[in-house]
């Protein structure tokens, strides 16, 4: 099993901040996000690679951390991929970075998809159990608790076993607090799935879409993750979150 890192993007809602250093390297409570999600990750048996896909500015930054993390904490390979981009007004996307990703790395494994800024406060091991007991598109979800929060996300609907049957991003009124959040479960057999849907013409950003897109295709379920997650959006956001994962 593969884990690809999304980490292309500019937070330019962050700067100064992250003028010089990406978003998922910003340090909370004491460690950089993304060692947040490797952590969590780390414990799910069978990973042998990450694949961190970055941008032309970013990617020596994202390699001086690799090199440290597998120094200290990991002997999974790392490969950090450059997609060439320079700002936001050439960045292929999200989704257009996966699909880079794909080609470039010729994938032909099951994978984790995972935003680089996410932040999780507790393992992912079941995760990873779950994913591959289904051997289907799983997408992973949060319960923000308040109508008011799920409005700023993408608002999942499920049936009984936990299958997606509406995803709507930002609605006015969300029919649950049940968000969809940027991690992700691709069996290998889904994969030429992601090439059809850029080949279509699709919106290549926010990874979310390609979920909008593939369940009312085939069956995407859901997993619900424990503990605390945070979604960072501005240095406010990104205060609290140091002062609430201090306390983890």
């Amino acid at each position: 099993m593969k884990v690809i890192i999304l980490a292309a993007g500019y937070a330019t809602r962050l700067h100064p901040l992250t003028l010089t250093q990406p978003k998922p390297l910003l340090t909370v409570a004491g460690k950089p996000m993304v060692d947040y999600v490797l952590d969590n990750l780390s414990q799910i048996a069978g990973i042998d690679r990450v694949i961190l896909v970055t941008n032309n500015r970013f990617a020596p930054h994202f390699q001086a951390w690799a090199d440290q993390y597998r120094a200290t904490k990991s002997s999974v390979e790392f490969t950090i991929v450059n997609d060439g981009s320079t700002d936001d007004s050439n960045k292929l996307g999200a989704i257009g970075d996966l699909k880079l990703v794909l080609d470039r790395e010729q994938l032909d494994d099951d994978i984790i998809v995972v935003a680089g800024d996410n932040l999780f406060s507790q393992s992912l091991e079941a995760f990873g159990t779950f994913c591959r007991s289904q051997d289907e598109v799983v997408l992973g979800t949060y319960d923000v608790g308040t109508v008011d929060q799920a409005r700023k996300y993408g608002v999942v609907d499920v049936d009984a076993s936990g299958r997606i049957v509406s995803f709507i991003e930002k609605p006015p009124q969300p029919v649950s607090t049940l968000i969809g959040i940027a991690l992700y479960f691709y069996p290998r057999r889904t994969l030429p799935l992601i090439q059809q849907y850029i080949a279509e013409g699709n919106n290549p950003d926010q990874p979310g879409r390609l979920i909008q897109w593939l369940y009312p295709r085939q069956p995407v379920l859901t997993w619900n993750v424990p503990g605390i997650w945070y979604d960072i959006g501005s240095k406010e956001t990104l205060e609290e979150a140091n002062r609430i994962f201090a306390r983890c």
